[in-house]
């Protein structure tokens, strides 16, 4: 006799079926797709404002920060992302961060400081649970500082005015005491190119006049362009001045180009390997170099102090919270110069916080760490 059992058999199979394939068909998706809800390693983003080879010196010292900490242990790692050198850019990329559940701090450096819509972002990724910290440009201190909890970079204004005392005495040195000079950057409205071009024009001297700042939105093409106009448009130029880290290569190779070295002091920031290269053919007079690796470094310390409630490392870093940009905390700056024979000395720059460096010596420094360029 068969039993009711044998007899419904296809009859429940082909409901139990029906149930499964509604549940996998129906069930709840994770939006930028995510399907777990708590996943297993979770993420610090460094999101950079545009490709530079000042990020692979940074992205060094994410990682060397990350085995410190050793953050595998911790279930946590750390990557960068490299933003497309528009402020959209970075605003659908902080849009993207919001829908994934595995983001658990990130670091920006911020493409335009006055941009409402990427400090909105911010806070809707603090909002979230997301640690949020700017590196090495920042917002609107006075409209928005309350879009990150922590800046970690440079001095910018300071940076700035070791500049432009290193351009000034240069200058003296090839008996200049007056003339005009223009300053190039990716945006004139960056909080860090603002701070730097600010400060060149405050320690250069009162004698030399700044006869323009010319933006290029991270065109190499364009930056080239720009030096060129410049040299055209104002054939008296006395200084050209490099902001961000390509614009020191853009820079001399117009120069070069142009065989306008004896006419124009060249002086830039930061230290792309085919600026380095430039500085040896003593195309570039002087460089004021940043640290990108202690930035990344710092901004893992930082992220996961903020992740983990670790307030003694946070207080270690940030011992003044209460004082005016207390929440910043400044990396250091190198002059990097061509040789020892250089005007350039170690007194000239007392008491800023810039240390002296050859271009032997800081080639030495580089290799310490497998980088090309800082």
């Amino acid at each position: 006799m068969t039993s009711r059992f044998t007899r419904s058999q296809p009859a429940l199979w082909l409901a139990i079926l029906g149930f499964g394939l509604t549940v996998i068909g129906c069930g709840p998706q994770e939006e930028g797709g995510d399907a777990s809800s708590d996943p297993t390693t979770k993420r610090f983003i460094f999101l950079t404002n545009g490709d530079d080879p000042f990020w692979d010196a940074c992205n060094a010292g994410l990682q060397e920060g990350g085995k410190q900490a050793d953050l595998a242990s911790k279930g946590l790692t750390v990557v960068m992302e490299k933003n497309n050198g528009t402020a959209q850019g970075q605003i659908e990329k902080l849009r993207q961060f919001g829908s994934q559940r595995d983001i658990a701090g990130v670091a920006i450096s911020v493409i335009q400081a006055d941009n409402i819509a990427i400090a909105e972002e911010m806070r809707n990724l603090a909002a979230k649970g997301v640690q949020v910290i700017t590196v090495d440009g920042d917002v609107n201190r006075d409209t928005m500082r309350d879009a990150r909890k922590y800046y970690i970079g440079t001095d910018n204004i300071v940076a700035g005015r070791v500049l432009g005392r290193a351009a000034g005495v240069l200058l003296a040195d090839r008996g200049i005491d007056k003339g005009g000079y223009v300053q190039f950057a990716g945006f004139t409205d960056n909080d860090n190119a603002r701070a730097r071009m600010n400060g060149f024009q405050e320690a250069v001297g009162e004698t030399f006049s700044e006869v323009d700042r010319m933006s290029d939105a991270m065109d190499l093409s364009k930056a080239r362009d720009n030096v060129r106009a410049a040299l055209v448009n104002h054939p008296d130029l006395v200084a050209l001045v490099g902001i961000w880290a390509y614009n020191a290569p853009a820079i001399a190779e117009v120069v070069d180009e142009r065989g306008a070295g004896d006419q124009t002091t060249v002086i830039t920031f930061d230290a792309q390997a085919a600026a380095i290269e430039h500085m040896a053919a003593n195309r570039i007079d002087a460089m004021v170099v940043q640290n990108p690796f202690d930035m990344g470094v710092k901004s893992v310390q930082l992220l996961l102090a903020m992740h983990e409630n670790d307030q003694d490392t946070i207080a270690s870093m940030f011992p003044n919270p209460e004082a005016p940009d207390g929440d910043v905390l400044t990396t250091g700056l190198r002059v990097i110069v061509p040789e020892e024979g250089s005007p350039l000395q170690s007194d000239t720059f007392d008491p800023s916080p810039a240390e002296r460096m050859t271009l032997p010596a800081f080639r030495e420094w580089l290799a310490t760490y497998g980088l090309t360029s800082s």
